[in-house]
């Protein structure tokens, strides 16, 4: 069995400091501010997605630059305010199978975050989104499928947000919906999830 995990809200409480680079690039570029709440709801989005709805106007390049910064600033903040959710750790080095990671940050910086908080050593690889589609288009899913060389109906991927519900009905995976993370839990519902928990010591039971 192969298990994909998303990382921001799923393994990671990760929003302060996504929320804070992306307050300090609208701060510096003299845009309209938004609330932490208002913010959140985008995280397991690509940036591109965030920028066009806030920013007035907004054109390609003007989010290529946006985007730039703040990946500069998200950098910087060395994941300060980012938290493993409590459970996780434990539940990872007790999973049997294959685990993998399907998020929207690119590879590079999933593993920098995997390895800060000691959760790097569970994983057999790390998968991130690098200059293909992010979810909710499959890309990502499909790329640990290749990996291994799993068959779609042998994976389970778990998430906390409609893009993952998404992404993963579009790939033919099986669902594990968490409901500690962002996400809106009737949107993620409309897609059937195989599974809720609403701890991370569940994942062993759905997993068995």
């Amino acid at each position: 069995m192969l298990y994909l995990f998303d990382v921001d809200g799923t393994l990671t409480d990760s929003a302060p400091d996504i929320t804070g680079a992306v307050s300090e690039v609208l701060r510096r570029n003299d845009l309209p501010p938004q609330t932490f709440e208002h913010l959140r709801t985008y995280i397991g989005k690509h940036l591109r997605e965030l920028f066009f709805d806030i920013v007035p106007d907004c054109t390609e390049a003007q989010s290529d630059a946006l985007i730039a910064e703040y990946r500069t600033i998200y950098a910087a903040r060395e994941h300060s305010q980012t938290r493993v959710y409590a459970g996780i750790a434990e539940v990872l080095a007790e999973l049997g199978g294959i685990k993998s990671t399907a998020t929207t940050k690119g590879t590079p910086t999933t593993r920098i975050v995997l390895e800060k908080f000691g959760l790097i050593q569970y994983f057999d690889h790390v998968q991130g989104t690098d200059g293909f589609p992010a979810k909710p288009a499959p890309d990502v899913i499909h790329k640990s499928l290749e990996r291994f060389q799993v068959a779609a109906e042998d994976v389970l991927f778990i998430g906390d947000s409609e893009a993952d519900m998404a992404a993963g009905r579009a790939a033919g995976v099986k669902l594990c919906a968490v409901r500690w993370g962002y996400g809106d839990i009737e949107k993620m519902a409309r897609y059937e999830p195989d599974c809720w928990v609403d701890h991370p010591s569940q994942l062993l039971a759905v997993a068995r």
